[in-house]
């Protein structure tokens, strides 16, 4: 699949958009490429499985994930796919939902050493320190108004209102990609398809600073055949912390996906092949009780919380 990585990807139907030359730059050889997280909640959410299951397909193919937690942007806020301001948490808080995201989110990638071994990060270690009049002589310049005014992220809220402090963010991001690039050797920058905005700026800032190619790569956003977003039941979002989701809540969502999401579904959040022609499995009305009480008792291995906690590259 090294070879073919942007065309396994659009098979699983993780490509909406991608920047022109991508399939060139992977035909280069290994990429490194990342996905950032912001702690917006002390878990991830089921949405968050694309992204992670995306990184986890390319470090397949031989090349090396970043997760990177946003431990800094976090302290702002994405405006991206929201309809009014995000209430600002407290630092404590936002330190807390990286601990325990940044726990979740290492058991979907295979880290420790090697050329394609996952990295986990976390941006307040460059952002926090930053001082504001350094970073708007160095980053701020490369940036006009007028250009963020038509990203999408910015327009939604023109009418009902947006912050400086969420003005802002974008800057933050192409940032982020701009410090990996550097430091990391990062060219390729991986998200949900509301993130196509901040991503084309990181790419357009690392273009004029460093004279260099990046790029970047969106999924569509889920929903499901009946029109709901994925991950969103009548009771709220599905979590993967089982404290948040039970796991039997957990089973529940995914024993009861309509049959025609099915096919779609085990393309993104597996890793079986075109080959392997899985199938879903269901459980009989015969057997469903102890079928259930047998996959609650997986999921709470599965999710449970680790007691070796991941630790943040430096």
């Amino acid at each position: 699949m090294a070879s073919n990585v942007l065309q396994e990807l659009e098979w699983r139907g993780f490509v909406q958009q991608a920047t022109p030359g991508l399939a060139a730059h992977f035909a280069k050889g290994p990429v490194t490429a990342y996905c950032g997280f912001d702690p917006t909640a002390p878990s991830l959410q089921l949405g968050n499985l694309m992204p992670l299951m995306l990184l986890a397909n390319l470090q397949r193919a031989g090349h090396r994930p970043i997760v990177l937690m946003g431990g800094g942007t976090g302290l702002i806020g994405d405006p991206s796919g929201k309809s009014s301001e995000r209430p600002l948490l407290s630092k404590e808080q936002i330190r807390e939902n990286v601990r325990r995201q940044r726990d979740q989110s290492a058991r979907f990638l295979e880290f420790g050493t090697g050329p394609t071994a996952a990295l986990l990060l976390d941006n307040a270690k460059w952002l926090v320190e930053q001082h504001l009049i350094d970073f708007l002589r160095d980053i701020g310049k490369h940036f006009t108004v007028n250009v963020m005014m038509q990203k999408e992220s910015v327009k939604a809220r023109m009418d009902g209102g947006l912050s400086f402090t969420e003005f802002s963010y974008m800057l933050l991001q192409a940032y982020d990609f701009l410090y990996l690039f550097r430091e990391r050797q990062c060219t390729l920058q991986v998200a949900g398809s509301d993130q196509w905005g901040n991503i084309t700026a990181g790419v357009e800032l690392i273009r004029r600073v460093e004279n260099a190619d990046a790029h970047g790569l969106v999924a569509p956003l889920v929903t499901r055949a009946s029109g709901q977003k994925f991950g969103k039941t009548e009771s709220g979002a599905v979590y993967l912390d089982p404290e948040m989701t039970s796991p039997y809540k957990f089973y529940q969502f995914w024993i009861n996906v309509d049959d025609r999401d099915v096919e779609n579904y085990l393309k993104l959040f597996t890793l079986k092949t075109r080959t392997e022609r899985p199938r879903p499995r269901f459980c009989s009305a015969t057997n469903r009780p102890k079928s259930i009480r047998r996959c609650s008792t997986s999921w709470r291995v599965r999710f449970r919380r680790s007691k070796s906690r991941a630790t943040p590259t430096a």
